[in-house]
C-alpha cells in the first residue's frame, strides 16, 4: 500500500472514530441535563399564579376593601381621587407610602426612610407599582396589592421581601412634576 493511501485511511479512521464518540456523548449528556419540559413549568406557573389569586381574595375579604383587578392582575383600590392629569412616564413623582406583606409585616415605609421619588419609567420599581400609580393624579391616595409576579418574583428582594411575597402598598401622591 502507498504511504500516502496510508495516511489517508487512518486520518479518515481517525475523523470517525472521534466523530462517533462525540456523538454518543452528547445523546447521553442531554438525557442526564434535561429537566421539566415546557409544559410542566407553564402548569406550575398557573398553579402558582391561581394559589397567588386565592390568597389575595382571601385578604380582601377579611379586610373588607372594595377592591378592583387590573387587566394584568393588580388589584387596586382608591381611597382619594386626586386632581389633574394621570400621572405619566418621565414625570417626577413623589410619594407617601408604606410597603407591608399580607401579614401585615411592614417591609419599608416613607415613615422611616422618607418619601420616595419616581421618575416614572425610569426608576427601577415593581411593574406593579408602576402601574397602579399611572392610574393616579396629584393628591390621589390609594392601595395596591402586587401579586409575585408583577412584585419581586421567585427571589425576593434579598433584604426583607421574602421570595413569592404578595405585597401590600399604601400610597399616597405627594406631588408631580
Amino acid at each position: 500500500m502507498q504511504p500516502f493511501k496510508y495516511y489517508r485511511i487512518c486520518i479518515f479512521t481517525f475523523f470517525l472514530s472521534v466523530l462517533l464518540i462525540s456523538c454518543r456523548g452528547r445523546n447521553e449528556a442531554e438525557r442526564v441535563v434535561s429537566g421539566p419540559g415546557k409544559n410542566d413549568m407553564t402548569e406550575l406557573n398557573r398553579y402558582f399564579v391561581q394559589k397567588d389569586r386565592e390568597i389575595i381574595e382571601n385578604y380582601i375579604e377579611r379586610k373588607g376593601l372594595g377592591m378592583q383587578e387590573s387587566p394584568t392582575g393588580l388589584w387596586y383600590f382608591l381611597r382619594k381621587e386626586g386632581r389633574g392629569n394621570l400621572i405619566s412616564d418621565n414625570k417626577k413623582v413623589r410619594i407617601a407610602y408604606e410597603c407591608s406583606l399580607l401579614d401585615g409585616t411592614k417591609c419599608y415605609s416613607s415613615d422611616d426612610s422618607g418619601p420616595k421619588e419616581i421618575v416614572l419609567g425610569k426608576t427601577g420599581i415593581e411593574q406593579g407599582l408602576y402601574e397602579g400609580l399611572k392610574m393616579l393624579r396629584p393628591g390621589a391616595e390609594a392601595i395596591f396589592i402586587i401579586p409575585p409576579f408583577l412584585g419581586h418574583g421567585l427571589i425576593g428582594d434579598g433584604r426583607k421581601i421574602p421570595p413569592r411575597a404578595v405585597i401590600v402598598y399604601e400610597v399616597k401622591v405627594l406631588s408631580v412634576e
